[in-house]
C-alpha cells in the first residue's frame, strides 16, 4: 500500500483523504456500473458517450468523491468538486467537441463549482474543465488535475488549435 504523502504533496493528500480518498481506493463495480450507463445514453442526435479507460480507472479509485473547499487559492480561488460522471450525463455533444478539438475521445468525470464546470477525462488520461468561459487543460495526468484543483492553480487556456500554453 503506497503512502499518501507519496503519490500527492502532503496538502493535496489532506484535502483528498478528508473526502473520504485513501490509497488503494476502489469500488469497480459502481466503476461499471456508471460506465454502462454512460454508454447507454443517447443524446437527442443520437450520440453517445466514449467510455475511455483512463475513465475507468478514475472512476474506480476516486468515484464519489466530494471535495469541498472555497477560498483563495495559489492563483485563483479554491472550487468545490465531485467526482461522478453522472453529472455529465448529458454532455455528449460538448466532449465530441472538445474531443474532436483536442484529438482524443473524452468521458465525463464529474463537476466543479457546483456545476458551473464541467470535469472530463480524455483516452489519453489528460484531465479538461469546460466552463462558461472556456475549455480549460488541467493536466496530463488525473493526479496532477486533482492537485491542481485542491490548490487553486490556474488551468491552461485549451487554443483554437487544440493545443494549450
Amino acid at each position: 500500500m503506497t503512502a499518501p504523502g507519496d503519490r500527492f504533496p502532503p496538502d493535496v493528500a489532506r484535502v483528498l483523504a478528508g473526502a473520504g480518498w485513501v490509497p488503494d481506493r476502489g469500488d469497480p463495480v459502481r466503476a461499471r456500473s456508471w460506465a454502462l450507463a454512460l454508454a447507454a445514453h443517447a443524446s437527442p442526435d443520437g450520440r453517445q458517450h466514449a467510455v475511455v479507460d483512463p475513465a475507468m480507472r478514475a472512476f474506480t479509485e476516486f468515484g464519489g468523491l466530494a471535495v469541498r473547499q472555497e477560498g483563495a487559492g495559489e492563483q485563483v480561488a479554491r472550487s468545490s468538486f465531485v467526482l461522478d460522471p453522472m453529472r455529465g450525463l448529458h454532455s455528449v455533444a460538448v466532449l465530441a467537441e472538445l474531443g474532436e478539438l483536442v484529438g482524443a475521445r473524452m468521458t465525463p468525470l464529474g463537476e466543479e463549482g457546483d456545476g458551473t464546470g464541467l470535469l472530463a477525462i480524455d483516452e489519453r488520461g489528460r484531465v479538461f474543465l469546460v466552463d462558461h468561459t472556456a475549455d480549460w487543460h488541467l493536466g496530463d495526468t488525473l493526479d496532477e488535475a486533482l492537485s491542481i484543483l485542491v490548490r487553486g492553480q490556474l488551468p491552461r487556456r485549451v487554443r483554437d488549435d487544440g493545443g494549450w500554453a
